[in-house]
């Protein structure tokens, strides 16, 4: 080994990668990274590994799930976001990345993101749908109410539905309305007030303050706990301006905690007035309706007759009525015996016996008739006949062969020989006679020369 072998220093790959986490550690601690989110995993770990990126480059990032729980908005793919953090190296792939621990939307607030995200997500799910919205009381006997016992809203809510209606039951349910745990006492509060059997409507609200004073109520377990209340919900959350995810989910928003008790109950006096009113009316009408049936009993107790001369005139009419059926009977049952005298004239005439003998007879005389008929085109046919085989027979070769005459054939084709011409000596001949045929030979052929024309 040389002298310079010796002092050169040489690295494992551990050792090299532990001394850059170092630096990056010592030198990089605390640090804002500026970038797109690409590449968001959740594994079920809760950790948020995702990459950083801009037009030039990319860096990987973690954010562990304790931090990533405080998050106020859903990190996603795209989002251009501003970090928190420091630089390490993750040794058994020698990579180094950026361990989060604050993230903010770049361009936005964080809670007004969670805000609009959070808004989107519940409406495409149908909670903000006017058909889920549950119809008032129109008098509450017992209202519930969830908000702080020492706030503003609480003593306006009071003041007001004493004014209004002081009979009406007011059930407070304490809660904190802003901070750590807020949205978890304000769900407990709206499931609890659904336990009672006789809550009318309850009413959920706070003053006014900033959106992160408001933060509690735009949580999305406030949200599904008003949705799924059975009792109407009210929400008066701060001053009119103020819009919050409980807001759209309620069942009415009512602009401040003061306008919800007046549109909770209504004016006392108001009501007093109306049934007055509603009393004169009645009693209008009652002064009215007996008038009018006084004069109609008037009326008909002078078209109403004695009894008595009614029931004598319906015996009359009776009595005529009875002897107007009487009559009626007995001139139905002599029309009925007429026509059933002739009925039986027409059964007599149309009686099936009669007509069998008139149909047999007509049948005798057509079979008579058609006898001699065919006796007659009998013989006709078979002189006919007789006739054609006497043509026939007289036509027959057979009856010439019967008179000694022959029929000759030239073998082997059985060329039928008219002429002796077509013959010629050594010629084999078949001769048909009148009872069989014969072979013979031609032993000489004489020609008859004389003109036959």
């Amino acid at each position: 080994m040389t002298a310079f072998q010796s002092f050169r220093p040489i690295y494992t790959v551990s050792q090299l990668t532990g001394e850059i986490k170092k630096l990056l550690e010592q030198n990089f601690e605390h640090l804002w990274v500026e970038g797109e989110i690409s590449n968001l995993r959740l594994p079920s770990s809760g950790h948020l590994y995702f990459t950083l990126k801009d037009e030039s480059a990319q860096l990987r990032g973690v954010m562990f799930r304790l931090q990533g729980r405080l998050l106020k908005f859903e990190p996603a793919d795209g989002l251009q976001v501003i970090c928190y953090g420091r630089l390490s190296v993750y040794e058994p792939r020698g990579e180094y990345q950026i361990i989060v621990d604050y993230m903010e939307p770049k361009g936005w607030g964080a809670l007004q993101l969670a805000f609009e995200q959070l808004k989107e997500k519940l409406s495409r799910e149908g909670l903000f749908d006017p058909a889920h919205k549950k119809p008032l009381p129109h008098l509450p006997q017992k209202i519930g109410i969830v908000t702080s016992p020492t706030g503003a809203a609480i003593r306006d809510i009071l003041q007001i539905i004493d004014r209004r209606f002081a009979n009406v039951h007011i059930l407070l349910y304490p809660v904190r309305v802003q901070g750590a745990g807020a949205a978890e006492e304000i769900t407990q509060a709206i499931g609890a007030f659904n336990q009672w059997p006789d809550i009318d409507v309850i009413i959920v609200g706070r003053g006014g303050g900033s959106l992160e004073d408001l933060w509690a109520f735009n949580e999305e377990i406030v949200a599904r706990a008003i949705f799924n209340s059975r009792i109407p919900i009210i929400s008066a959350v701060g001053h009119e301006v103020d819009f919050t995810i409980a807001d759209f989910v309620a069942d009415l928003r009512a602009p401040t905690p003061s306008a919800a008790a007046e549109l909770v109950v209504r004016n006392k006096e108001e009501l007093a007035q109306a049934l007055e009113n509603l009393g004169h009316r009645l009693a209008h009408a009652s002064r009215a309706a007996l008038g009018t049936r006084r004069e109609r009993f008037i009326s008909l107790r002078h078209r109403l007759t004695d009894p008595r001369k009614r029931i004598a005139d319906q015996w009359l009419r009776l009595d005529d009525l009875g002897y107007r059926l009487g009559q009626s009977v007995q001139l139905g049952f002599s029309r009925t015996r007429e026509r059933l005298r002739l009925k039986l004239d027409s059964l007599f005439l149309l009686h099936p016996g009669r007509r069998v003998a008139e149909h047999t007879h007509r049948l005798e005389q057509f079979f008579h008739r058609l006898t001699l008929a065919m006796r007659t085109e009998l013989r006709l046919f078979r002189q006919r006949t007789d006739g054609h085989l006497g043509k026939l027979q007289t036509l027959s070769p057979l009856a010439v062969l019967e008179r000694g005459y022959s029929v000759t054939q030239l073998l082997p084709s059985k060329e039928l020989i008219r002429q002796a011409s077509r013959l010629k000596p050594a010629d084999r001949v078949l001769v048909k006679v009148h009872r069989g045929e014969f072979l013979a030979r031609v032993e000489e052929v004489q020609e008859d020369n004389r003109d036959h024309s």
